[in-house]
Formats: structure tokens, sequence, C-alpha cells
């Protein structure tokens, strides 16, 4: 436990002064203290303007009765001490072609585009307003072209000392968050939602992923999607999860690592705490790839903790044979390595028979994996299987998951 605390207190430390921007940033300043926007009406770009204001005003607000139209990207890098107070509406016109295309801004990893770029030192958005992916249009086009590129509504890039706080996202493109090559984010009573009015899904809509970046948190919100609800891609360092409702996810996820051949990718110290997953496919989940021609990577110090699992298909999940064949999983198997993880206070109930799933790679890959206090978790009609291969599992409900199957 003393190794959960420190993380906490360091990151709760940290999450005050972050809260301290906002005085900080009104006393600073650059250029114009205050700039207030309007809409230059139906079917003109409000992209330009903003982007200046973002450059000459220290606080730019969007009233409440106001929707910014954006129909061209916005590259807000490199900005400082700028607070956005947006109470009113930024909505992303739906121009599948240009978002799509060469100007639209292009994220290698994992082939992302996004609408909004943002970073710098010292950003506030906040204010109780929304922002609007237009994805309808998206989830249609997605349907008959499975590479199409869309757009993630809001990327954090290079943002050091970032809060962004009492904000409303509905119907991103995919992905609603980025938070890339950063490090002091916190994120605190987001409300997330991402709802298809046709028969095509909300594919790929992830609440939050984090890439290369430091020292984030996450708490307070409310996530309605259709993918993971919080995912630690690689190089995921002290994050810290609280207090979220997610609805129709994939999981609070750490993961999937290990993709690209010769890229060794670390997750380590996160914590993810107080967390209500319904209707979702998966609860506590770490994921890694195996086969012919994959990465490695690191996995150390997990905590997932006070789970309230509702109508969930897999509750406890460690797969290191991601979206890989069983053939080539044991001829290939995972090269990333997981250590020293806990599940602790996961109760509720799930959707299928299976309430935990702990499968780890041939050549004991994981090590150090602690379960506690799950026996309240059941499944399917009342049923509980728990099922592992290849680790050695401790802590006080060990015993439940029997003797796994272990492969040197």
């Amino acid at each position: 436990m003393r190794r959960i605390s420190f993380t906490l207190i360091s990151l709760l430390a940290w999450s005050v002064s972050v809260l301290d921007l906002v005085s900080a940033d009104e006393k600073a300043g650059h250029g114009a203290d205050a700039c207030t926007l309007t809409a230059l009406g139906p079917g003109k770009d409000d992209a330009h303007r903003f982007l200046a204001a973002s450059t000459s005003c220290a606080t730019v607000t969007i009233p409440e009765d106001t929707t910014l139209n954006i129909s061209t990207r916005l590259n807000m890098t490199n900005v400082s001490n700028l607070k956005i107070d947006l109470q009113g509406t930024i909505r992303f016109n739906p121009d599948i072609p240009y978002w799509s295309g060469p100007e639209g801004f292009f994220i290698p990893f994992q082939n992302q585009t996004t609408f909004w770029m943002l970073g710098g030192e010292n950003i506030v958005l906040s204010g109780g307003g929304t922002l609007d992916g237009a994805g309808q249009a998206w989830y249609d086009a997605f349907a008959t072209n499975a590479t199409l590129l869309r757009p993630i509504i809001l990327t954090l890039s290079g943002a050091t000392n970032a809060l962004v706080e009492n904000i409303h996202l509905i119907n991103s493109p995919e992905w609603f968050h980025l938070v890339q090559d950063s490090q002091n984010v916190l994120f605190n009573n987001i409300s997330i939602s991402a709802v298809s009015t046709s028969v095509n899904f909300i594919a790929n809509t992830d609440g939050w992923d984090i890439y290369r970046s430091n020292n984030v948190t996450i708490q307070n919100s409310n996530i309605n999607n259709g993918d993971d609800c919080v995912s630690f891609k690689p190089n995921s360092t002290n994050i810290f999860v609280s207090n979220l409702n997610c609805n129709g996810s994939h999981g609070i996820s750490v993961g999937s690592l290990g993709q690209f051949s010769g890229v060794f990718d670390i997750v380590q110290n996160v914590t993810a705490v107080n967390v209500q997953m319904a209707n979702a496919e998966n609860g506590a989940r770490i994921k890694a790839f195996a086969g012919s021609g994959v990465g490695s990577g690191m996995v150390q110090n997990i905590t997932f903790e006070n789970f309230i699992i509702i109508n969930t298909q897999a509750p406890m999940v460690i797969d290191q044979c991601y979206e890989t064949t069983a053939a080539a999983c044991v001829e290939f198997p995972s090269n990333v390595f997981i250590q020293d993880v806990v599940f602790t206070n996961i109760s509720g109930t799930g959707s299928e028979s299976d309430v935990a799933t702990l499968d780890c790679s041939p050549g004991l890959r994981c090590s150090n994996i602690v379960v506690n206090n799950v026996a309240d978790l059941t499944g399917l009609d009342g049923s509980k299987i728990y099922e592992c291969q290849n680790v050695n599992i401790t802590g006080n409900d060990a015993s439940l998951f029997g003797n796994c199957t272990v492969t040197s």
C-alpha cells in the first residue's frame, strides 16, 4: 500500500498546483486582458478569429448563446498563460474530405487525425460549455469506409500545466481526447456522450487516450461512449483516474501495447480508483500484442481499486494475446512484461460466466499479480468462473483462481 499511497499523494498535490493556474493566468496576461468571441454566422468559419484571439488575449470567452463554427483546423500549440472560457459551443463542421485529407492534422501513432491541437504552458479550458464533434456524418461514412480517418475532438500536444474542467463533449467522430507529449494535465468534471441516431455504431469513441505523457489526472467525470473509457497508450507514466461513471465502454485499459516492431512501450505507475463500469465489454483490463514481428515493453505498478461492475462481459482482464491467433501466441509469445498489478475491491455483476480472465504468455511474463476482495463479483445467473494461465496469483482471493496452467 505504500506504493499506492505515494502515487495518490503526489498526484493530488500536483492537482492542487494546476488548479491555481486559473488565478495565475488571469494575473499573467499577454496582449489584451480578455476577448469575447461571437460567431460570424451560418456557413462562416470562425477558426481564424479563434486562433487570433488565442495569441493576443489572456482570456478568450465564448458566450453562452454563441456557437463557433469551425471548418478549418485549430493549431494552438505553443501558447502560454491562456484561459479559454467556453460557455457556449464550439462545433466542428463535418466536412469529411477536408478533415480526413492532407489539410487535417495527421498523427502517425495509430493513424489518427484531430480537429484541434492545443499545447504550450499554463492552459485552462473551462466554462461549462460544449465541444461538438458532429459525429453522425462520420459514423455513417465509416460504416461504408473502414479506412476513413476520423478526427479526435481535442488533442493536448506538448502541453505543460493544463487544466480542462467543466466541459461537455458530444459525438466525437473517433477518440474524444488524446494527450500526447504532455505533462501535469488535469481533467475534472468532464461529460462525454456519443450517440448515433442511425443503425451505425459509434466506433472507436475512446474517452481519453494517453500517449507519451506524464502526470495526468482524470477525475469526477461521466462517459457514455463506444470504446475504451480511458486507455493508457505507450509511455504513459504516473496517471491517476478516479470517480468515473463509464457506460457502454471497453473498459479502463492499459494498452494495447507491443504493437509495433522495434518499439519498446512502457506504462508505469497507474492508479484507477472508484470507477463504475456499466453495459461494457471490459472492466479493468491490460492488453498486449503477441505474434510475429511485434514490439516489446513493460507494464509496472498498476492498481485497479473499488470498481463497481454492472452488466459487463469481462470485468477483470489480462490479455497478452490481444488480436492475435492462439497458434501465433504459442509460437511467438508477447514481449510485453507485466508486473506489480493489483486488482482490489472489484464487485458487481458481469454479463458472462467468466468474471476474471488473467491470461499471460508462456515464460512467466507476468509477475506479482495480486487479487484482493473480488469474491462479490458474479457473472451470468450468479456464476463465478475465474480463469488464468501462466501467472502466479497472490492476495486474499488468489484461491478463487485455483492452479493456473504455467508453461515455461
